[in-house]
Formats: C-alpha cells, sequence, structure tokens
C-alpha cells in the first residue's frame, strides 16, 4: 500500500461517481449532488446530472454578460453569475486545491489509465519530456483559458462572431466525447455539418480525442498540459489547503528522481533550491515526487497543517522496488 494505489482507488471511485451517478442514486440525489460541485464531470453526459465550471462560464458570457452590457446594464450585473461561479469554484479550490486535477478529475484517471494499457502493452514510453518542449507548451493551457472560455464566447454574445463559438472549448473537450462513450453515448462523437464553423469544431474535437488517445499510450497526461482547468486551479493555488513543500538545505542532493517520477515532467521540483512552495502550474498534486524522493523531508505533501506524507529513505525504497516489479509486468508476462 502506497500513496499512489490510495490515489488510485479515490480516482476510480470519483469515475464512478460523477460519470455513472445517475445510476447510483437516481437522478434528482445526483442533481443534487452535482449541483453543489460545478467543477467535476462533463455536462453531456446523460447518465449524471453534473456541470463542470468550465461550460458555465462560456455560457454566461454569451448569454448574460454579452446581452446585459450590449442592453446598457452594469458591469456588477453582467458578471454577478460569473463571479458566484467562480466564487464557488474558488471555494472547492481551497479545499483541494490543484488535488482536483490529480485524485478527482474523470479526464485526468482516464489518461492515466490509457498510459498504463500502452506500459502493459509493451509500448515503447516518454520517460519524459525536455524542459524545452514543456516551457513552449504550458502557455497553450493559458491561451485556451482566456480566448475559448472568455473571449470568444463574449464575442459570440455581441453578434461578433457565430453562434458555435459561444462554447467552443466544450466542442473540442476530449471529455464531452469519452463521459459520454462511457455511458454508451455515441451522439457526441459525431461530424456536425449544419454549418462550418460546426463543423470545424467537431472535426478538431474528434481529431484531438484520437490524438489524446495515440498520444496517451506513450507520453503521461497529454491533454492535461493544455487543459484550461490547470490554468483556472492555478490562479487559486495559494489559497488551497493542500500543498507541497520543499526543504532543499542541506539534503536534496538534486538527485533528479522526482521530476523523473513527475507525471508532469515539473524539471524545477528538482533543480529549485530555493523556493519552499513547490505547486507550479502544472502540479497536479499527486504526490508522486514525494513517493520518489530517497531525501529525508525534503519534499511534504500537507493538508494545511497535517501532513500526509513526507520524503522518507524507507519508504523510498519500498516505493521504487514496487515500481520496479510493476513496471515488469506486461499482458505476454514479465519483461
Amino acid at each position: 500500500m502506497n500513496l499512489t494505489i490510495i490515489r488510485r482507488l479515490v480516482q476510480i471511485t470519483a469515475f464512478i461517481v460523477l460519470v455513472y451517478g445517475v445510476g447510483l442514486g437516481g437522478y434528482y440525489l445526483a442533481d443534487k449532488f452535482s449541483s453543489s460541485l460545478p467543477a467535476l464531470a462533463c455536462a453531456y453526459d446523460l447518465e449524471t446530472a453534473d456541470h463542470c465550471a468550465l461550460i458555465s462560464f462560456q455560457h454566461q458570457m454569451d448569454h448574460r454578460t454579452a446581452p446585459v452590457l450590449a442592453a446598457g446594464g452594469s458591469i456588477i450585473e453582467a458578471l454577478m453569475p460569473t463571479l458566484i461561479t467562480l466564487g464557488i469554484f474558488a471555494f472547492f479550490m481551497v479545499l483541494l486545491s490543484k488535488a482536483f486535477c490529480g485524485w478527482i478529475c474523470p479526464l485526468g484517471f482516464f489518461q492515466e489509465a490509457l498510459n498504463i494499457l500502452g506500459q502493459k502493452l509493451g509500448l515503447q514510453q516518454t520517460a519524459s519530456l525536455s524542459q524545452n518542449f514543456t516551457g513552449k507548451t504550458r502557455p497553450v493551457k493559458w491561451l485556451i483559458m482566456i480566448f475559448l472560455l472568455f473571449v470568444f464566447p463574449l464575442l459570440a454574445g455581441f453578434g461578433l462572431a457565430g453562434h458555435e463559438l459561444g462554447d467552443p472549448f466544450c466542442r473540442i473537450c476530449p471529455s464531452r466525447i469519452l463521459t459520454t462513450l462511457a455511458t454508451g453515448e455515441t451522439r457526441e462523437l459525431v461530424v456536425d455539418t449544419s454549418t462550418t464553423g460546426y463543423l470545424i469544431l467537431s472535426v478538431l474535437a474528434t481529431f484531438l480525442f484520437g490524438l489524446m488517445m495515440s498520444i496517451g499510450l506513450m507520453v503521461r497526461q497529454p491533454f492535461c498540459r493544455i487543459c484550461p482547468m490547470l490554468a483556472l486551479n492555478t490562479l487559486f493555488k495559494k489559497i488551497g489547503l493542500v500543498r507541497l513543500v520543499k526543504d532543499a538545505k542541506p539534503r536534496c542532493v538534486k538527485c533528479g528522481l522526482c521530476a523523473k517520477a513527475c507525471p508532469m515532467d515539473i524539471h524545477e521540483i528538482h533543480t529549485d533550491m530555493e523556493n519552499k512552495d513547490v505547486i507550479y502550474p502544472d502540479c497536479t498534486l499527486c504526490g508522486r515526487c514525494v513517493e520518489f524522493c530517497p531525501d529525508k523531508d525534503v519534499l511534504k505533501m500537507k493538508y494545511a497543517f497535517f501532513p500526509i506524507l513526507s520524503a522518507d529513505p524507507a519508504y523510498f525504497k519500498k516505493r521504487k522496488k514496487a515500481q520496479t516489479q510493476w513496471e515488469k509486468i506486461t499482458l505476454f508476462g514479465k519483461k
């Protein structure tokens, strides 16, 4: 038993509840449960009544903010629903911080399962992406958040862009296809030819989903690297109760094992010797860096003032041994 196994159990439970919510407790129970958690599963999954905060932001820009401003209303009146959604989102980020991505998100769990499948099929794995490559891809999630969640929907609401840009991110989000397919629904896996805009977005959605599926077999967390949810979470990381702390001096020997273990290839976790708060923008608080740190108490994961896990040589030896044994097992027998 280790932190990763506990996290996998939490992920599986969250996936079942968030994707198959109606089947577990009926529509009204799912509705009451999910209406209190506006940052979780996909709104297009008919097996649950959940909705993702990302769709709320887009619809509010398109159907509320732009029309109110166009009619001469005040900015506060126009932005009030968005501010309420943002406030509730911030509340859950206080409780979970960026651990939502690493412990709860159904799409994040699916990508991890996909990568495990690739390992067990014996496919060549990309152990770590270069710092140069990750540095170039990191701004993408911020651009997606700004333009696809706010700018384009706002333009659509003002009538300056087509209706299809009222919710452009949801049109291309892999979770929309994944969670509906997981419940046996195929209507989201379609090429929409009603307009040129819908055609382009639906083709792009199918392409991104296929690309995530193929790359995910060999590269860890491919879509997470450009997901706007990760960018939104980053805005509130300072107020989150889940903390990742590094006390580099004097024990850290810069072995690089923490960066190698990181599924998001955050190289700074091993090179940064000054900052104690090491929840970087791409961090999902999975805790693997702490598990694979061999130096006593250099890395720590906490919930407020309560320790979750601290780097420990004895734990590291057991964890490393378990990981080595796990990696040797494939669907075709041991390597």
